[in-house]
């Protein structure tokens, strides 16, 4: 009988006997090519995420799926991700689950196919950047950061086929967005149903318990 730490030879051994449940789920996630990104999007879960995506690229040709829910980001995190997305020499098909906000909409704009749970939702807002550093540094930091914020903009439009003006007062006004209208918008190509276009889940065609 398989328990929640012996997931059973699909998993292709990568969920050690012992380990963390959290750890375990994320090793059988990860034989299946899946990665999963949740809670806010910092450096260290950016990192994380990058460094799964290259393991994965590296070990096979096939697409990797990304599992996104973020609300929120911070700009340099997201930017760095973006980067190994579009880098990376294998489709990543993303799906965005519950609400993917402020720099996280970027991870989800580059990937190779962007798609969405029914009820997922999407706030347009302005990147989030931190300061840590002397006051007389602040004045520096705070026209890098909005150097930073423009090429992310930039490339937010691009990904998603809109001029730059409009995605930058989106932006600003702190838009929402339901899945119909992500797609109308060009944020994804496509919601996720049992019958869906392009694309289906990997594995068997939905639900959460064995057939």
């Amino acid at each position: 009988m398989t328990g929640p730490r012996d997931p059973g030879p699909e998993t292709g051994g990568l969920w050690p006997v012992g380990s963390d449940f959290e750890g375990g789920v994320r090793g059988a996630l990860f034989g299946r090519r899946v990665i999963f990104v949740s809670g806010r999007l910092d450096a260290e879960t950016s990192s994380r995420a990058a460094m799964e995506l290259m393991t994965l690229d590296a070990a096979g040709d096939a697409a990797v799926h990304l599992q996104l829910e973020c609300r929120d980001g911070d700009l340099e995190a997201a930017l760095s991700l973006m980067d190994v997305i579009e880098l990376a020499g294998v489709p990543v098909r993303t799906t965005a689950l519950g609400m993917v906000g402020g720099a996280a909409v970027g991870v989800l704009a580059v990937s190779s196919h962007r798609m969405a749970a029914p009820h997922a939702r999407f706030m347009l807002c302005e990147a989030e950047a931190s300061f840590a550093g002397q006051a007389r540094d602040l004045e520096r930091w705070a026209a890098h950061t909005l150097e930073r914020n423009r090429l992310f903009c930039s490339r937010l439009a691009t990904a998603v086929g809109q001029a730059a003006e409009r995605v930058e007062a989106d932006l600003e006004a702190g838009r929402f967005l339901g899945a119909q209208e992500a797609v109308d918008y060009g944020l994804i190509d496509e919601v996720v149903t049992p019958d869906a276009r392009l694309y289906h889940l990997p594995g068997r065609p939905m639900g959460f318990g064995p057939r």
